[in-house]
């Protein structure tokens, strides 16, 4: 792991990084994972605030100013991240730095379009849900469990086993 580690260090300096071997699927599934916990705290904290500085008095008003902010906060939480040093706090303790292709440095613009297409992960589940109009938080969790596997799998069609937002933005962990 140390020698992972100091790899993902040299990333951002040589220019030959992109010859750096890509951290295993399973291993990128678990730091999603692991990111998911962490963001539960960051979109509880998000809707709390948003909760308060609008006086929200019930849970269904405000729903969708609820779900654009907490969109605007995690794109700020991802894109800061990822523009300075490459790594979120659950890629720093599962050893994920992103870089380009190239080795460089991530630009915010460059991390701001992946977190737009990381959404790639959600959305055809979730417009699915919307267009056969389950309602059931069992449906739609089964429904998106089916969604990010298949996602998940389509990195075994890349060379590099890069995932699709990843490669459409030139980006690599």
């Amino acid at each position: 792991q140390k020698a992972v580690q100091s790899a993902m260090t040299m990333a951002d300096e040589a220019p030959g990084a992109a010859s750096l071997p890509t951290p295993g699927v399973a291993r990128r599934m678990a730091a999603f994972l692991y990111e998911g916990v962490l963001l539960f705290g960051v979109v509880f904290v998000a809707g709390f605030l948003y909760s308060t500085l609008t006086r929200q008095d019930h849970a269904l008003r405000g729903q969708t100013g609820l779900q654009i902010f907490v969109f605007v906060v995690l794109a700020i939480y991802f894109v800061t991240f990822w523009s300075r040093g490459g790594q979120t706090v659950a890629m720093r303790a599962w050893h994920l730095r992103l870089v380009t292709v190239s080795g460089a440095a991530v630009t915010p613009w460059r991390a701001l379009v992946r977190y737009l297409l990381a959404w790639l992960w959600f959305a055809p589940a979730l417009l699915a849900a919307r267009v056969a109009g389950l309602h059931s938080a069992a449906q739609i969790f089964v429904l998106m469990l089916v969604g990010v596997v298949a996602f998940a799998l389509l990195a075994f069609l890349h060379p590099q086993r890069q995932f699709l937002h990843d490669v459409v933005c030139g980006t690599r962990l």
